[in-house]
């Protein structure tokens, strides 16, 4: 019997426990851990909560969860609760795919002022997550500035601009509903460095700026090269550019509206006790399409200013990391000896939930064949790792412990929402009688 750890239980854990119980079937016991009771990572609280088609997926977790021979094993925070040398010694592989939860720095002066957020945070808050619970997010000011252009970037925006009644049938948490509901923000900027056909956006998140109740995207035309030039783009590129020459066009008297700001590249955020305006130069593309400045600057109003420039893993002890990229130093997925990583923790932030599918099975199959299903490393596993979280008093939670947090939640849900999400380990642990 072998036995292995998957330290996180979001996209690339899942994928990379499905893949491991499908080489070894009954050769094999996978441990999922992670450091909340509640599993799915980043499909709990980095999903959009109006995008539940996306959510759906934890369906496809939760049959890898209950499949003989998998575990999930909660509440125990590898770092704090057991180490990752602890963990190699009770299991014959342990595999990262802890995901990259840190935001990246701006690296401008003013980011440190009160009203500019990382995404993570924002997104943490209003997706209910413990640690961004009590953010409590500046909505007073009548002007919101967001950083990036890439998809989180519009989910951002989009959240910022939507109704009440446009909430209908999320998961969206009561404290940021609420919060939203009361929002002053009329104007919400959209900076990026490039122009717009060097957006990460993808179509159908641009697609749905077009469709809301009283927020319209503005468009300057005159940032977009001529329309030939649309031709050589990549499809889906190419789609998106398409919708966003569509937004150009767009009269309307809606009282919302997102302004994509191309390139802009942010110089610093001034402001007396917070955030008040993002100083900005204006840029255009060198030769090999990197943004330069051209000395031209500008101010964009913000008293919310929400950056969205990407991720990083946090380093573990003992981990090579890789600070550059703010990920782990592997090859391939393999770190050293018996310890691999997967998903954003292996690639740095890029791609989407589907891409964790792939990574994680490339590194199940080179754990399979560094370690034949017919062999055995005569290590204790669950039962060795659940002995010494009890002898340091550390509460462990299983699968079925998540499923009585998931039924209070449902329970516990508004009218037209699949759930109220707890927000607090302490409500998590006092359902289970903990």
């Amino acid at each position: 019997m072998r036995h292995f750890a998957v330290v996180g239980s979001g996209p690339a854990g899942f994928y990379t426990a499905e893949a491991l119980a499908k080489a070894y079937g009954n050769d094999a016991r996978i441990d999922i851990i992670d450091r909340y009771p509640v599993p799915y990572g980043l499909i709990r609280f980095g999903v959009a909560p109006d995008h539940q088609s996306l959510k759906a997926v934890s369906k496809r977790y939760e049959k890898v969860a209950e499949t003989d021979g998998v575990g999930f094993i909660g509440n125990v925070a590898v770092g704090r609760d057991v180490s990752v040398a602890e963990l190699l010694e009770q299991y014959d592989a342990v595999v990262l795919g802890i995901g990259a939860p840190h935001d990246r720095k701006l690296g401008i002066p003013g980011e440190d002022l009160p009203g500019v957020i990382g995404s993570a945070e924002f997104v943490g808050w209003y997706n209910g997550h413990p640690e961004f619970a009590d953010l409590n997010p500046p909505l007073d000011g009548s002007h919101a500035a967001v950083i990036g252009n890439g998809n989180v970037a519009l989910d951002v925006a989009r959240i910022l601009a939507k109704t009440r009644a446009e909430f209908e049938g999320s998961d969206i948490v009561g404290h940021a509903l609420e919060a939203l509901d009361r929002s002053a923000i009329r104007t919400i900027t959209i900076l990026g460095r490039r122009g717009p056909h060097q957006i990460a956006m993808t179509p159908k998140e641009l697609g749905e700026l077009g469709h809301l109740e009283a927020a319209v995207p503005i468009i300057d035309l005159d940032d977009f090269p001529p329309l030939e030039a649309d031709a050589a783009l990549e499809p889906g590129q190419r789609k998106s550019v398409t919708i966003l020459r569509e937004f150009g066009n767009i009269r309307s008297n809606k009282p919302k509206a997102m302004v994509f700001d191309f390139f802009a590249k942010p110089l610093s955020i001034e402001g007396s006790g917070g955030a008040e305006q993002v100083v900005v130069e204006r840029t255009q593309l060198d030769e090999n399409g990197s943004a330069r400045g051209t000395g031209e600057t500008y101010e964009v109003p913000g008293s919310l200013v929400v950056s969205c420039i990407g991720y990083s893993t946090p380093p573990m002890d003992g981990v090579p990391y890789d600070e550059r990229g703010g990920k782990f130093l592997n090859e391939t997925g393999r770190i050293s000896d018996r310890l691999y990583c997967v998903g954003w923790a292996r690639r740095g932030p890029t791609g989407t939930i589907g891409t964790n599918r792939p990574d994680g099975y490339e590194v199940a199959e080179a754990i399979a064949a560094a370690m034949p299903p017919e062999s055995s490393g005569g290590r204790a596993g669950a039962e060795g790792l659940l002995r010494l979280l009890g002898e340091r008093g550390a509460r462990a939670t299983d699968f079925t412990d998540w499923r009585r947090i998931e039924k209070a939640e449902e329970a516990a849900a508004r009218a037209g929402s699949p759930r109220e999400k707890m927000v607090r380990v302490e409500e998590w642990l006092q359902t289970l009688g903990l």
